[in-house]
């Protein structure tokens, strides 16, 4: 008989048993939400579910090469540790993958591959972040919060709104610059889907360069900006990526990219990530990352390292991927413009790259058919849900603290069908309310 130890490993009141760090960590707001959305599928209810930023496979398949590389690489028993910094054929690969599509010539140095973007933005914070240190970052924003919780550092959060697209100025990252250790941009942004202007990146690298000039002189640590581009190659039609390295060469000893294949290539489960930056500061962060053990598997790698190399292949899957989102995201921005255009309390931004579109719903002060007024966020997301069928996540859920109807919603595990269904219940719903 096995030993019960069901009476030991229970949760027993007392003094605290985990770090404060544990305790206070939160979870994601938007499992939390994907738990409702379960809840109510089991019951046979059809969702529309525009809230997770992942790629269905049955919408969304990875390319051949990858998946024809990664099973010819266990089929090679490719299964032992990979180095810790990365395979050198990906790293290569990465390399010339930068020079011939960002235009950016860098060492094999500066290059780090991980298991996901994750340990990269992990990997960031730990190596250039002491506790107490600022971190500048815009709201909305994806998960620099729980970063500087678990970092010890303190949050300057700039309060983005439509007005600029949700995206920071150099106004605005100025006024927190002179104390900043790490300003956290991410474009096309996680999770308005609109993307930083050539004139916005010169702005901000040029008040970092600034910034570090002064400190440099003065003998003090620089400030370092993560930028972000996960989505970069997902761009929509009329929107270019940016880079601040490209716009201002000298910004390359302050820039730490984070980037890898998860989007761009709808291998979000394959877990190959990586990041680009100053030599000093990758070699630490392998160093850290390498004693987590957060490397990328090593098939994985190899297969990743021929996807890079096909430009050709490259260019004929991301096309056809960005056709599938963008039809998606213009018929969710224009069934809402339309029921705008209706006199519906809606509104949405022009989609300018990633997977998401930003979407308004404020019919605040409003009743439901059952007497129950909307007074915030959470009350809209649930009468989408719970009437329209319709998953969609409020900006709380990224940070922002404003009750004013601001919602993400991502095409990436939906159909075009899907999508086509939903407009009608929405607007259903909205004029139901009296």
């Amino acid at each position: 008989m096995p030993t019960d130890l069901t009476a030991y490993v229970r949760p027993t009141q007392g003094a605290p048993r985990v770090s404060g760090m544990a305790a206070g960590i939160v979870g994601s707001e938007i499992l939390k939400i994907a738990a409702d959305i379960r809840a109510l599928v089991a019951k046979g209810q059809k969702i529309c579910n525009l809230t997770v930023g992942d790629f269905d496979p049955k919408q969304f398949q990875i390319p051949e090469i990858l998946k024809n590389g990664i099973v010819d690489a266990y089929g090679k028993n490719e299964t032992n540790y990979p180095p810790s910094n990365g395979m050198p054929e990906l790293r290569a690969a990465i390399q010339r993958y930068y020079a011939r599509d960002l235009g950016l010539e860098v060492p094999l140095e500066s290059i780090l591959v991980c298991g996901g973007a994750r340990p990269v933005i992990y990997g960031v914070y730990r190596t250039v972040v002491d506790p107490g240190d600022v971190v500048v970052y815009p709201l909305p924003s994806w998960n620099n919060n729980h970063y500087i919780q678990m970092c010890a550092a303190r949050g300057v959060p700039i309060q983005c709104s439509a007005d600029t697209r949700f995206l920071p100025t150099r106004d605005a990252i100025l006024a927190s610059l002179a104390e900043a250790r790490l300003v956290c941009l991410n474009s096309p942004l996680n999770p308005t889907g609109t993307a930083m202007s050539l004139e916005m990146v010169k702005g901000i690298s040029e008040a970092i360069l600034a910034e570090n000039e002064k400190r440099e002189k003065a003998g003090k640590r620089p400030v370092f900006l993560m930028y972000d581009q996960i989505y970069w190659m997902l761009t929509a039609e009329g929107t270019t990526h940016y880079t601040p390295p490209a716009v201002l060469p000298e910004m390359a000893r302050y820039t730490i990219f984070v980037d890898g294949i998860s989007k761009a290539f709808a291998a979000t489960g394959v877990r190959v990530g990586w990041a680009v930056g100053p030599v000093d500061v990758i070699d630490r962060m392998s160093s850290i990352l390498g004693h987590v053990g957060a490397w990328a598997p090593r098939a994985e790698q190899l297969a990743s390292a021929k996807l890079l190399d096909d430009k050709a292949g490259i260019q004929s899957y991301v096309d056809g991927l960005k056709h599938g989102i963008v039809s998606r995201l213009s018929a969710l921005h224009e069934g809402f413009q339309a029921l705008k255009a209706q006199g519906l309390p809606v509104d949405s931004l022009s989609p300018e790259g990633a997977i998401y579109l930003t979407v308004r719903v404020a019919p605040f002060g409003k009743k439901t058919p059952d007497g129950s007024e909307i007074r915030s966020n959470e009350d809209v997301r649930k009468l989408l849900l719970d009437r329209a069928g319709v998953g969609v996540v409020p900006f709380q859920a990224f940070g922002y603290p404003d009750e004013d109807g601001w919602f993400r919603l991502s095409v990436g595990a939906v159909s075009l069908r899907d999508i086509q269904d939903a407009m009608p219940r929405i607007a259903e719903t909205l004029r139901a309310l009296s």
